[in-house]
């Protein structure tokens, strides 16, 4: 048994993260702002998921924000930490135009206590969450980590990219084993609100039309919630260790002689957006009425995970296709949400 900090345990992905750490054995402290970027209600429905279907007796949540200067240290001292997933975070492309002070304070500022408490508390391994969102103007497909990623298209990809460079100076300096995750569009049951899979679920199904960026026709990597997190648990198991071949004056940016490296965690098998749609009206029984409109503004044409990496180093592959992953979160929507939420 081992305990394990998970932030944004109250999030789409943590819930899934800590409910199998929860069933294999593991202690979780949660913790969790709650805030109300969507609605809190949802997060405490999450909470209460995990209590009643992976056992509340070893999980406990605290109610508190990772920028909290106070907090924080107090929280890494008193707890011994063996393992770290960091997964809070300021998230949502567009958002970040009209807050960027949100992104700043929980993305940086919070991610600097995740690492002061790592590095005065040593962990076995630290894991955390950064995206797909990194590679920016890039397009060269598929994004693999040893690809460059100095053109970042929004204020939301660019605080993920400095937790990268930050985790890694961390490792450098204080020998703190680092793995970042590149998520690549992850979609499922108990997702947020915010997220196209679930906008395009409520108008379809009330008869509305749906917002459909770039004429649908650019392609993202999919990736259903129950893969990546068994490749974030997989990867927690596995510490970060130095790559004794790394060479200085060429070197790969995905690993270092430091105890840190970067993974990519995707389905590897982009899916055009009107594709998606089409899984979604299978899955409702109903066709959708589409309102076409240009790319947004933050937003990247296409992304495209190669996780060969992720799959040599923890056997990770994700095994869900779009279609059955949409049909699930539909289901969940009508069984669980709707009537919870919407009614």
């Amino acid at each position: 048994m081992s305990k394990i900090l998970v932030t944004g345990a109250a999030g789409f992905i943590g819930s899934h993260v800590t409910r199998i750490l929860i069933a294999r054995g593991d202690e979780v402290v949660g913790i969790d702002n709650l805030n109300n970027y969507y609605d809190p209600r949802l997060k405490e429905a999450r909470l209460d998921w995990i209590r009643i279907s992976a056992g509340a007796e070893r999980f406990r949540f605290i109610k508190g924000d990772i920028a909290d200067r106070e907090m924080m240290p107090a929280l890494f001292a008193a707890e011994k930490f063996d393992g770290v997933v960091h997964l809070a975070a300021q998230a949502g492309v567009r958002h970040s135009l009209n807050a960027p002070h949100d992104y700043i304070d929980a993305n940086i500022t919070g991610f600097l206590n995740i690492l002061e408490g790592c590095r005065h508390n040593p962990v076995k391994h630290l894991v955390y969450a950064s995206t797909s969102s990194v590679y920016g103007a890039n397009e060269e497909m598929p994004y693999s980590e040893e690809h460059g990623v100095a053109h970042q298209l929004s204020l939301y990809a660019a605080t993920k990219k400095a937790n990268e460079s930050m985790a890694h100076s961390y490792s450098h300096l204080f020998r703190i084993p680092c793995s970042g995750l590149r998520f690549f569009t992850v979609y499922g049951p108990w997702g947020r609100p915010d997220m196209a899979l679930f906008l395009f679920t409520r108008a379809i199904s009330r008869g509305e039309p749906i917002k459909v960026f770039n004429h649908g026709h650019h392609k993202r990597d999919f990736t259903f919630v129950e893969d990546i997190a068994e490749g974030v648990v997989r990867t927690l198991d596995r510490p970060a260790v130095p790559n004794e071949n790394w060479d200085g004056k060429n070197p790969s940016p995905a690993s270092s002689r430091a105890p840190w490296r970067i993974f990519n965690i995707g389905n590897a098998k982009p899916v055009e957006l009107l594709d998606y749609i089409r899984a979604v009206e299978k899955a409702l029984g109903k066709t959708a009425k589409m309102d076409l409109l240009p790319l947004q503004p933050g937003d990247v044409p296409d992304t495209w995970a190669d996780s060969s990496a992720l799959v040599k180093a923890t056997g990770y592959r994700p095994g869900t296709d779009v279609d059955e992953g949409v049909r699930r979160f539909v289901e969940w929507y009508k069984d669980t949400y709707a009537p919870s939420f919407e009614n």
